[in-house]
Formats: C-alpha cells, structure tokens, sequence
C-alpha cells in the first residue's frame, strides 16, 4: 500500500528556513514525478514544486528562487528546502505526484509550516 509520510514543519520566523521531507512506500518511486503541494487555510491546494525522475525541477512564480526541491531515490524521499520564508508561505505542505503524473490515489497527513514574529 502507497504511504506518503511528510515531516520537518514548523514555526519559524519570517525570513528563516525550513526544510521538509517525505518519505514514499512505493517501490517504482524512482521513475516517479514528484511534488510538494500547499493548502492554506480557506485556500485550495496548489502545486509549488515538482521534480521529475531525471531530477529537472519547476516552481511556482510564488516560491521561485527561495524554495528547492530535490529527491533521494536510494531513499524513496523527495525534500523541499525553504528559504527566505514569507508570512504568505504559511500553509500544510503536502508531497505526492504532480496533476499530469501517476495517481497515487492517497495523500499524507501533511506538515505544517506556520511564518511568523
């Protein structure tokens, strides 16, 4: 059974850094687009990193040049290094396949990254 296990959430100040993991229980995960979603409260979720099997990597305008997404596949694990965190940025973060890639059919419980003084 598919697992997506996401940690390394926080309270951390604006301007701080954080970074996240998720582990996947999926055995073809290397040949996996992966990405890291966001929700933040009365908002939808939306895609802000993704990263293919050949590791090319895309962002959204909003978190383009602070946040990086990376992969260990000898881990099944997909990271998010967040810098420069914004109050904006404040959201459950959530790891799974992008909307043009395999559908996984669960989602993890999610991390939360809260940005604030």
């Amino acid at each position: 059974q598919v697992q997506l296990v996401e940690s390394g959430g926080g309270l951390v100040q604006p301007g701080g850094s954080l970074r996240l993991s998720c582990a996947a229980s999926i055995s073809f995960f290397k040949i996996l687009a992966m990405g890291w979603y966001r929700q933040a409260p009365g908002k939808q979720r939306e895609l802000v990193a993704s990263i293919t099997s050949a590791s090319s990597t895309s962002y959204a305008d909003s978190v383009k040049g602070r946040f990086t997404i990376s992969r260990d596949n000898a881990k099944n694990t997909v990271y998010l290094q967040m810098d420069s965190l914004k109050p904006e940025d404040t959201a459950v973060y959530y790891c799974n396949t992008p909307p043009n890639g395999r559908n996984l059919g669960v989602w993890g419980q999610g991390t939360l990254v809260t940005v604030s003084s």
